[in-house]
C-alpha cells in the first residue's frame, strides 16, 4: 500500500515537532516535512507535491484561509486544518469547509503537546480520511455561497404543525457542502422534520446550523435536549453528543445526551438512526451521504427491516464512499442517487 504523503504547515515549533513525531511514527505516512507559513511551503512542496497537507489557519506573511483558497484555485489537495479555533472563530472553521477543508482538528492555546499526543488517531483518522477524498466535489473557491438576504420564513416553533414523517439524515467528511446543496433546495412549506448527525467538532456545529439557517428557506439549528421535531425545521446534533429521537403521542422530539463514542464517532449516525427505527419505523426515510468508515449503515439496516425507506449517495458525487458503500454492501439501501437527486426524496414526503 502506498503511504499517505503529508506535509504540516503551522508557525508552532511544538506543533511542527510533534505532528513530525507522530507521522514519522506511523507506517500509514510518508513525512515530506513543515514549514513555519505558507510561503515557506510552497518552497518545500514543488519539490514533492503532498497527498494531504495539515494547516494551521493564523500565521504570518498567510494565513490559513487565504493559503487554502489559493491552493483549491491552483492545483487542489486535501487540507486538514489544525487549529486554535475558538467559538468566536467556529464560524472561520466552516468557511474553512466550504473553501474546501476536508475536516477540523481542534487544538487549545494551553497544554498544546499533551492535547496533540492524545489526539493522534483523530488526527492520523483525519489524514488518511482526506487521502481519499474527491477534491473535485468538495472545491469551488471562486464562489463560495454567503448568506442570501433573509428570507420571511422564520416562524416560532410553537406555531408549526407536528410531522409523524420523519427525514434522518448521517454524513461525515464532506458533509458540510453536501447538505448545504441539499437543504438550501427544501421549501418551508412541504418539508418533513429532519434530524441530522454530521460529524463536526463540539462548539462548531451550532456556527455550522446558523449559516445554514440563513441561507435555506427551512429552519436550521444545533439541536437542543427536548426539541421537537416538525415541519420546516431541521435538527442538527451537537458537536461530542449524541442525539436520539423518541416520540410522545403523536410528536417526536429528540434527547441531546453524553455517552462513549461510537464507531469512534460522538455524534454517531448509528445512535440516531436506531433510534429513529425504533420511534419511527416506517413512517420514516434514512439518507446516508458522503463519508469516511461505516457509521450509520448498521443503523440504516434496522430503519430498512423497520420498513423505512433508505438512500445513499452515490460514489461519484461522494468526498468519501465509505459509509454509502458500507449501506450498499449491507444490502439496506433502496435509490443509490447523485448529490443533486436526494432532495427531491424530501419534499413532499409526509
Amino acid at each position: 500500500m502506498n503511504k499517505i504523503k503529508v506535509f504540516v504547515i503551522d508557525d508552532s515549533a511544538v506543533v511542527r515537532q510533534v505532528l513530525t513525531e507522530i507521522f514519522k511514527q506511523d507506517s500509514h505516512f510518508q513525512f515530506l516535512g513543515s514549514a513555519s507559513d505558507p510561503i515557506f511551503a510552497m518552497d518545500k512542496m514543488n519539490n514533492l507535491w503532498p497527498d494531504v497537507i495539515v494547516l494551521d489557519i493564523e500565521m504570518p506573511r498567510m494565513d490559513g484561509l487565504s493559503f487554502l483558497k489559493k491552493i483549491m484555485t491552483e492545483r487542489p489537495t486535501p487540507v486538514v486544518i489544525c487549529s486554535t479555533l475558538t467559538t468566536e472563530g467556529s464560524e472561520t472553521a466552516i468557511l474553512a469547509m466550504n473553501l474546501g477543508a476536508c475536516d477540523i482538528i481542534t487544538k487549545p492555546k494551553i497544554g498544546l503537546k499533551d492535547f496533540l499526543n492524545e489526539s493522534t488517531i483523530a488526527l492520523t483518522d483525519a489524514v488518511i480520511a482526506a487521502a481519499s477524498a474527491s477534491i473535485k466535489h468538495l472545491s469551488n473557491p471562486s464562489k463560495i455561497t454567503e448568506s442570501k438576504v433573509q428570507v420571511d420564513k422564520k416562524q416560532e416553533l410553537s406555531s408549526l404543525q407536528a410531522t409523524e414523517k420523519i427525514i434522518a439524515i448521517g454524513t461525515s467528511t464532506g458533509g458540510t457542502i453536501a447538505l448545504e446543496h441539499v437543504l438550501t433546495k427544501l421549501p418551508k412549506e412541504n418539508t418533513p422534520g429532519i434530524v441530522i448527525v454530521q460529524h463536526m467538532p463540539e462548539k462548531f456545529t451550532e456556527a455550522f446550523a446558523k449559516r445554514l439557517d440563513s441561507i435555506c428557506e427551512i429552519r436550521v439549528k444545533e439541536a437542543n435536549n427536548g426539541d421537537r421535531v416538525v415541519r420546516g425545521l431541521a435538527l442538527i446534533a451537537p458537536g461530542n453528543k449524541h442525539m436520539t429521537l423518541k416520540r410522545s403521542g403523536a410528536q417526536y422530539f429528540v434527547e441531546v445526551t453524553d455517552g462513549p463514542l461510537v464507531n469512534r464517532h460522538k455524534p454517531s449516525v448509528d445512535v440516531l438512526f436506531r433510534s429513529v427505527a425504533k420511534q419511527a419505523g416506517k413512517n420514516a426515510r434514512g439518507i446516508i451521504m458522503t463519508g469516511m468508515g461505516d457509521d450509520g449503515a448498521a443503523g440504516l439496516q434496522e430503519m430498512k427491516e423497520a420498513g423505512a425507506e433508505t438512500i445513499a449517495q452515490n460514489e461519484e458525487t461522494s468526498v468519501v464512499f465509505g459509509m454509502p458503500r458500507e449501506a450498499i454492501k449491507r444490502g439496506c439501501v433502496d435509490h443509490i442517487l447523485p448529490l443533486n437527486e436526494i432532495y427531491k426524496k424530501i419534499i413532499g414526503y409526509g
